[in-house]
């Protein structure tokens, strides 16, 4: 599995991006261009699985590109701040999902009641 970051920047009318450890980087003229050049820049240097990507903008004039070649399969990404867990364990993850959906429909159903408001929107 490989994981390459990069930090994009603008000047002018193009846009580069630079891994943050190695020497893989490319330019383009919009930011789509630029996530698609830099996916086929990271799939060259580990091109071991499926790919996942990330863009967020940092400021008008920066973000930051994560590409994650090689995670889990199955299309689901488990993750978050600084580590990722990229797969659950087999063993217990099924009951504390089932047991997770069951209490998002108790909320829902809890929240779709508005008797409580006082006010009809056809009044």
């Amino acid at each position: 599995m490989g994981v390459f970051t990069f930090v994009c920047r603008n000047s002018g009318d193009e846009w580069t991006g630079k891994s943050i450890s190695g020497d893989l980087e490319a330019s383009a003229r919009s930011t789509f261009e630029l996530q698609r050049k830099l996916v086929q820049t990271a799939y060259s240097a580990d091109s071991s699985g499926g790919i996942q990507s990330s863009f967020s903008l940092v400021t008008p004039t920066s973000g930051v590109f994560q590409v994650i070649i090689g995670g889990a399969s199955g299309g689901a990404f488990i993750g978050g701040g600084g580590g990722a867990s990229v797969a659950a364990p087999a063993g217990g993850a099924a009951p504390a999902a089932e047991a997770e959906k069951k209490e998002e429909k108790k909320e829902e159903e809890k929240e779709e009641s508005d008797d409580d408001m006082g006010f009809s929107l056809f009044d």
